[in-house]
């Protein structure tokens, strides 16, 4: 693929539209391109938002503004953790959770388009996520939050400058548009919210929250000492189980956290990541220490894609 001959084309079509535009953007890969994409087309005309769903991974909200600042676009951050938390108040089954987000999204860029006098919806959809949420005789593996979970009436126009392309496709824009978020690892559209088995609660957020930026802080050490190539994408999750363990000479009853690394290219397959022991040792040790009130094992994942997805919900 011709990068550069893709961001002049889609700058062209994207010019072509009449009126303001709003884009949601996490920070991420995909959302960032689009972004950019659209900034170049629209200039002012373009507003970013971020919102914060009470989702995200540690120091990600704190991050974001620089993100903004670097690419000189426009933006405002929406903090809606309480809105969403409520939304998904009882919610178990991973096809709801990621309706219930995608809805919610709408939601919020919606009223923060009408106040910015907005026509248009800018997303950074790309093809393994319409593929994968099914339609046309294509079964469903998992509703995307910006395809199946978005609404039956919207009362935007979506661009989606990054449908027909694979993520390797995406990083190759994105190292074009000379992005530094090109090598960063993806982080799904709902968040952590199917990164928690079961029932997403506030609390139980937190405790993957922590899991995930502990596996990302040793695999990424892990990576610059030279023992392990970097994988496409490493994370924790929280299973909806307790076991029982001990901490000193007591009895424990703590969370079970399993964590999950994969090598891809375009996320339709992957393999798992042969950790090194060492490594898993310090991540399993990390977790259990900082979390010893709330987590007492650490399990490996090692399903490779198919049979199972990278996400689990």
């Amino acid at each position: 693929m011709d990068s550069k001959k893709f961001i002049d084309e889609k700058i062209k079509e994207i010019e072509g539209i009449e009126g303001r535009a709003v884009v949601g953007c996490s920070g991420g890969v995909d959302s960032t391109v689009a972004a950019v994409i659209a900034g170049k087309a629209l200039n002012d005309d373009l507003l970013a938002i971020y919102v914060d769903t009470g989702y995200m991974r540690k120091n990600e909200t704190e991050n974001i503004s620089s993100v903004f600042e670097t690419m000189g676009i426009n933006h405002r951050i929406i903090d809606a953790r309480e809105e969403f938390y409520e939304a998904m108040k009882g919610i178990n089954d991973p096809e709801e959770k990621r309706k219930i987000i995608g809805n919610k999204f709408i939601d919020v860029f919606e009223r923060e388009a009408e106040k910015f006098d907005a026509d248009y919806l800018v997303q950074g959809t790309i093809a393994p996520d319409w593929i994968e949420s099914g339609g046309e005789n294509r079964d469903t593996i998992k509703s995307h939050h910006n395809v199946g979970g978005l609404p039956e009436e919207m009362g935007l126009d979506l661009i989606e400058p990054l449908y027909d392309l694979y993520k390797d496709e995406v990083r190759e824009v994105a190292r074009e548009l000379g992005l530094e978020t090109a090598e960063k690892q993806p982080f799904p559209g709902p968040g952590l919210a199917i990164r928690v088995m079961g029932e997403a609660t506030p609390e139980r957020t937190e405790v993957v929250r922590e899991a995930c930026y502990i596996v990302e802080d040793e695999i990424g050490k892990a990576v610059e000492n030279g023992e392990l190539d970097r994988p496409w994408q490493y994370f924790a999750v929280l299973l909806p189980v307790k076991t029982v363990g001990v901490h000193g000479d007591k009895r424990a009853y703590g969370h079970t956290v399993a964590i999950r690394a994969v090598y891809s290219t375009d996320a339709m397959t992957a393999n798992f990541s042969k950790i090194p022991l060492d490594v898993l040792d310090r991540i399993s040790t990390r977790i259990t220490n900082k979390m010893k009130n709330e987590v007492n094992r650490v399990v490996y994942d090692i399903t490779n894609k198919p049979p199972g997805t990278i996400e689990w919900e």
